[in-house]
C-alpha cells in the first residue's frame, strides 16, 4: 500500500510539472510560438471551438505566426477571436491567411510578464505541498490503523519530502528558465 501511495505521490508531482510548463507555454516571450493561439476559443458554426481544430498554425519566422483556417468562411470569426484574447496581438489578413506580427516587448511589459510567471510558479510550488500534506496524512492514517510502524510511518514521510524537495527545485528550474527567456532582448 505505502509504494503505491509514493508512486502516486510521484505521479501527481510530475502532472503539476506537466501543467506548469504547459501554462508557462502560453506566456509571450517575444518569440513567435504556436501555444500562444492555439487554444483560443473561436465561436465557429455556434460553437467555442479551439484554434487549433479549425486551422492550421504555422511560424514560418521567429517573429510571426500565420492562421490557415480550413474553413474560408470562419477567418471574421478566428479575427475577433485573436482580438477578444489579451495577446495584444492584431491580425493582419488578406481574406484566406491570418498573419500575427510579435512585436518586440517592452522592458514594462517583460517585468509584468515575468511576475505572471512567478505567480504560476508558486501556485505550482503550493499544489505540490498540498500533495505532499495529502500524502503524508495517508501515511499517518496507515500508522495509526496498525497497517504500518512508527519507524515505517517516519521513512515514508521522509521519501515523501525528498519528492517534494525534487519537484520543487525542478519547478524553481523551469522558472529561471522562462525568466531568462522572457527579459531576453
Amino acid at each position: 500500500m505505502v509504494p503505491e501511495i509514493l508512486k502516486e505521490t510521484e505521479h501527481k508531482m510530475k502532472k503539476v510539472i506537466q501543467i506548469t510548463k504547459d501554462e508557462l507555454a502560453h506566456l509571450r516571450t517575444g518569440r513567435a510560438s504556436t501555444a500562444l493561439v492555439e487554444n483560443i476559443k473561436v465561436e465557429y458554426y455556434g460553437v467555442a471551438t479551439a484554434l487549433k481544430e479549425i486551422a492550421n498554425i504555422a511560424i514560418p519566422e521567429s517573429d510571426l505566426i500565420v492562421i490557415q483556417p480550413w474553413d474560408k468562411h470562419c477567418v471574421s470569426d478566428v479575427e475577433k477571436a485573436i482580438w477578444k484574447s489579451d495577446l495584444g496581438l492584431t491580425p493582419n489578413s488578406d481574406g484566406t491567411v491570418i498573419r500575427l506580427s510579435i512585436p518586440p516587448l517592452t522592458e514594462e511589459r517583460r517585468k509584468d510578464i515575468v511576475k505572471l510567471v512567478r505567480k504560476e510558479i508558486e501556485s505550482s510550488k503550493v499544489a505540490v505541498r498540498n500533495i505532499r500534506r495529502e500524502m503524508n496524512d495517508k501515511i499517518k492514517k496507515m500508522e495509526k490503523s496498525s497497517d504500518i510502524s512508527e519507524d515505517q510511518s517516519k521513512d515514508y514521510t521522509k521519501q515523501v519530502q525528498q519528492l517534494t524537495d525534487l519537484y520543487i527545485k525542478e519547478i524553481d528550474e523551469i522558472s529561471k528558465i522562462k525568466e531568462a527567456e522572457i527579459m531576453k532582448v
